[in-house]
């Protein structure tokens, strides 16, 4: 082969050896173009895989949450509900030591009594009652026949046979009309609709069943309005004792006012009870008129809702039973490693706690019954309803942790004083 001929195949060789390396480079850029490609799809799929997760774990935590793991209250848990915290091991089961109990005692006094003799002997000798000896005593407590007692007040007048001036007999103050109720069936209308949460028709078919007598259902409204008014004063003693307690437990919970979300408020203490309405939950209520946070120096107990951090005049104690609840999410949801640390160390501190209550336990009893006047009724109808409501509750709940008589308390309350006022 000669020189020109091999020229020319390697010349033919060089273009074919070209060729493959621009189409080489052409595959390279489309592989590098298809691995950045890849790459940002990736990439991509990473954070939607995060987001998944993320979602995903915050699903799960949904499912599981219950009362001991969130703020979720104990009454969503249905019949799975647990103690909120840990029982005392080999503990008594039963009424403990010291303990008062309730089981019915025979009274020296009773109301009535029936002889039960016995029958003539099998032999035909008749007893008499000179030889009957009192073996043993047995006794019943049952309810009579509830009836309404009417008081009648005879208005007598005469003339003076001498001077001829006509003089006339005066009831009672409270006694102004032919025919009204009495502080009793007051007392009691105010009991069954505000702290027993008896809406006004159940109560009146209550009277008819037990008295006989129907009830108006703008009567008990009156005299829930009555008796609002007439504690006005044992209010503001209620408020200045919990201002000037060392501890003080603050809460508040929605509730329905004239197809609008209102909010009642509580500050209370062991001994008083103080409810209020307000349209705002935060810091326009917590600094109005009616809020007493202002005049608190002690301690606050709360929730930990941001509002109450404005106050700086008293110290602060955030519910621990509120942050072990959130501890204990972390915990099973394995997305902390110092949730269980910080939790057990909550639990000693829950277990040495003396001075301020571990838990906001006493605000949430004592603004618990409003979620039960809820369901109910559903909502209070005007807002004026709404605030007779949390002072005539106020003081029911004032009353019980004095261990006084409520009935009681609410007749003198008609009659313009009670064991606050004195």
């Amino acid at each position: 082969m000669d020189k020109d001929q091999q020229i020319s195949e390697l010349i033919i060789k060089v273009d074919c050896l070209a060729q493959r390396l621009g189409q080489a480079e052409k595959s390279i850029k489309k592989l590098e173009s298809v691995n950045t490609a890849l790459r940002l799809e990736n990439t991509k799929l990473k954070v939607e895989n995060n987001e998944l997760r993320l979602e995903n774990n915050e699903l799960k935590a949904r499912i599981n949450s219950n009362s001991n793991n969130s703020s979720k209250p104990p009454s969503s848990d249905g019949y799975k509900k647990k103690p909120a915290f840990p029982k005392a091991k080999n503990g008594k089961q039963g009424g403990q030591k010291g303990h008062k109990g309730r089981t019915l005692q025979q009274v020296e006094k009773p109301d009535k009594i029936l002889e039960c003799n016995p029958e003539k002997c099998s032999c035909g000798h008749e007893f008499t009652k000179d030889e009957f000896i009192l073996s043993e005593t047995r006794q019943v407590f049952d309810l009579p026949q509830p009836r309404l007692e009417v008081t009648e007040y005879q208005i007598h007048k005469a003339r003076c046979p001498i001077c001829g001036k006509l003089h006339k007999g005066a009831a009672p103050e409270n006694v102004n009309a032919p025919v009204q109720h009495g502080n009793g069936v007051k007392a009691y209308a105010v009991l069954l609709n505000v702290h027993f949460k008896l809406p006004f028709k159940k109560i009146q078919l209550l009277f008819g069943d037990l008295f006989g007598y129907s009830i108006n259902e703008s009567t008990v409204y009156s005299a829930s309005q009555q008796c609002y008014e007439k504690l006005e004063k044992t209010e503001e003693i209620i408020k200045s004792k919990v201002a000037e307690n060392n501890v003080v437990h603050a809460d508040e919970t929605g509730v329905r006012v004239a197809g609008k979300l209102h909010w009642l408020h509580t500050a209370t203490t062991l001994l008083h009870t103080y409810l209020f309405v307000h349209e705002k939950r935060g810091t326009l209520a917590l600094t109005s008129n009616k809020s007493i946070l202002d005049r608190i120096k002690g301690w606050l107990v709360h929730d930990c809702w941001s509002s109450y951090f404005r106050f700086k005049k008293f110290k602060h104690a955030i519910c621990g039973a509120h942050i072990l609840r959130e501890l204990e999410g972390l915990v099973e949801n394995g997305e902390s490693k110092w949730a269980k640390v910080f939790k057990a160390f909550l639990m000693s501190v829950y277990e040495m706690s003396f001075e301020v209550p571990f838990t906001n336990n006493l605000a949430k009893r004592d603004i618990r019954p409003a979620k039960i006047k809820q369901k109910i009724s559903n909502c209070f109808r005007t807002f004026i309803g709404a605030e007779i409501y949390a002072r005539i509750e106020g003081f029911v709940s004032t009353a019980r942790k004095h261990n006084q008589n409520v009935f009681s308390e609410l007749c003198t309350t008609f009659e313009e004083h009670n064991f606050i006022t004195g």
